[in-house]
């Protein structure tokens, strides 16, 4: 493979390709466990850094760096490979080359013996020294040298380059500014203060694709640690009135993603609403999701627009991604908590629905009245309008949510020959129609004889015990088999949804409540709190609210440190670095705040 990566023969491309495969595959080597890694590989390996180290000098300046980034991966020779980076990088002419020689120095040194102190005075003078590149370079170096070891002089020059010197001079060779900005201020990862100051001042930078890597970087921020908020939203805010027009959007999004900590720029968000406030429609959409996100009516009259008009602004589906890219919101999350106001939403609502001419459309549009429940009630005929097609599963969700008024409307004769005949290609259709069928009708003997076999199965809300608590307490002759399925995970969506259906049958608390506080105490400690453990604290919030957690005695002081410690802390116990950050721990903290009044009485 090396014999080919010199060979000039082969095509440039190619033969950098190989460089990097030979780095990946060292990097591999030296991060997998032991029995990952065949025996031969040691010696193939101290081969190929024979064979790499002259390629340090090769022709290419691509090639020149794919080599240093693979002896990186040289720690078994780490004395010998930084002596000869260090005196190719004191030769070397191109940027990135030069660049990549000091991080691979930085990589090499917690193995090196020999060169390790010279080593990081090296790394240290090109942090203090005059090429910008250079210094943020050798801040990420130390770094890889001196793990966990932060120091002030990283704060320090990293203020220096990003606020004392032009954004062309921090990675040469053509690196976005925006990518550079981010990559920049992450180096400070250590000194939460220090980049929260520098970002908050970059946001006021007076090139566009600075103050775009400091949105981001402040987005990041801000779905991490609670104290954040203060220093950076006041400053995000600012941007809303943006030259540029991407920056005014994902200014709106930050807003939005804070919710009520957003609420003293509603007005700023409001007057973006119109096509004269905001002349660039994806941020007008992302203001008016800002402004339902914060439950304020000025979002109604350009919901009604778009609901009525051609352009809707939002995507039928919701997005579930990590990462800062500005996706469409969904009309879902958009709209799916206005039903205080669905008197003025229905009517447009109900027109497009019957107009529409896609199941993701009709999926969508039948979502939101599900999330509006008893308030969706005019919408009835239209929803009855979709039993004889392909979204009828939809429609049959929210006709259950509306309750009552739904189930005197629709024919029972209807909804029974739809379990024999259930949509064709779509496996979950059986499922949600027997469920749907149950709700509508009393009737819950389908459900029960598809979904008891399946007792048991760890993940979603289809699990048969979520309809066994459905039943309340004519599901008393399945109790002794969910209080063996209790005890048997220790967290995830198998105790909230046993718990919860064994509270529903037999009103015990004092059972169930020991367990999904064991299912939610890990993660007050150590975050990343998902889905099923934000929804087991609304679970012993709903309990307390009708069980008098006070009343239960030890398990109730069990749950109130785990919900406390949810509250008081800085950093947001749920997972980091996603637009859906901040709205779960905002639910996660209603919930925990909920749940510790009822204990409290």
């Amino acid at each position: 493979m090396l014999g080919a990566a010199a060979d000039p023969a082969i095509a440039p491309a190619v033969r950098r390709e190989l460089l990097e495969l030979v780095g990946s595959l060292a990097c591999a080597a030296n991060t997998a466990e032991a029995r990952f890694v065949t025996p031969t590989w040691p010696a193939a390996w101290d081969l190929a850094v024979t064979d790499l180290l002259p390629l340090l000098d090769g022709p290419a300046a691509a090639h020149r760096t794919a080599v240093a980034d693979a002896l990186a991966e040289a720690r078994h020779r780490a004395d010998e490979v930084i002596a000869a980076l260090r005196a190719r990088w004191a030769a070397e002419p191109e940027a990135e080359p030069r660049l990549q020689l000091i991080d691979a120095v930085g990589s090499l040194i917690p193995h090196a013996d020999a060169r390790r102190e010279d080593s990081l005075d090296w790394l240290r003078r090109l942090m203090h020294g005059a090429e910008a590149a250079a210094r943020l370079a050798a801040v990420q170096a130390l770094h890889r040298a001196l793990p966990g070891q932060d120091d002030d002089a990283y704060t320090r020059t990293v203020f220096e380059v990003l606020l004392d010197s032009e954004p062309a001079t921090w990675q040469p060779g053509g690196s976005p500014v925006k990518a550079t900005v981010i990559w920049a201020l992450g180096l400070l990862v250590e000194d939460r203060v220090g980049r929260a100051e520098a970002t908050r001042r970059l946001l006021t930078h007076p090139d566009p694709a600075v103050r775009a890597g400091a949105l981001q970087a402040a987005a990041d921020m801000l779905s991490g640690r609670r104290s954040a908020v203060p220093v950076l939203l006041p400053a995000v805010a600012r941007l809303l009135s943006d030259p540029e027009p991407d920056n005014r959007l994902f200014a709106a999004r930050v807003l939005g993603m804070c919710g009520h900590a957003a609420r003293p720029w509603a007005d700023a968000l409001a007057a973006m609403v119109t096509d004269d406030g905001e002349p660039y429609l994806p941020a007008q959409d992302h203001a008016v999701w800002a402004l339902s996100r914060l439950g304020d009516a000025r979002c109604v009259p350009p919901l009604v627009r778009r609901l009525s008009g051609e352009r809707l602004g939002f995507a039928h589906h919701s997005f579930h991604a990590d990462g800062w890219w500005t996706y469409d919101l969904s009309l879902t999350e958009t709209v799916g908590g206005l039903g205080a106001h669905a008197d003025v939403l229905l009517p447009p609502l109900r027109a497009r629905l019957t107009a529409a001419s896609t199941l993701d459309e009709r999926r969508a549009l039948c979502q939101v009245l599900e999330s509006w429940g008893a308030a969706a009630a005019p919408a009835i005929p239209e929803l009855l309008g979709l039993l004889d097609t392909d979204s009828v599963v939809w429609a049959l969700d929210a006709l259950a949510a509306i309750g009552p008024a739904a189930a005197e409307a629709v024919p029972q004769e209807r909804l029974r020959a739809l379990l024999d005949a259930p949509p064709a290609g779509q496996s979950f259709a059986p499922r949600c129609l027997t469920l749907a069928y149950g709700r509508l009708t009393g009737d819950r003997e389908p459900a029960l004889a598809l979904l008891l076999p399946q007792l048991g199965e760890p993940y979603g809300h289809g699990n048969a015990a979520t309809l066994l608590g459905e039943l309340g307490p004519a599901g008393a002759p399945y109790v002794e088999r969910l209080r063996e399925l209790l005890p048997l995970h220790k967290e995830g969506w198998l105790p909230l949804c046993v718990g919860q259906a064994l509270w529903r049958i037999t009103g015990r608390a004092d059972e169930v409540v020991p367990v999904l506080v064991r299912a939610i105490a890990p993660f007050a400690e150590r975050g990343g709190a998902y889905r099923a453990i934000i929804d087991t604290v609304k679970l012993l919030a709903e309990i307390g609210a009708r069980a008098a957690l006070a009343e239960i005695g030890a398990p109730a002081a069990l749950a109130e440190p785990v919900l406390r410690a949810f509250l008081d802390a800085d950093e947001r116990p749920v997972p980091h670095g996603t637009w859906r950050s901040v709205p779960e721990d905002d639910e996660l903290c209603d919930a925990a705040r909920a749940a510790l009044l009822a204990i409290s009485g």
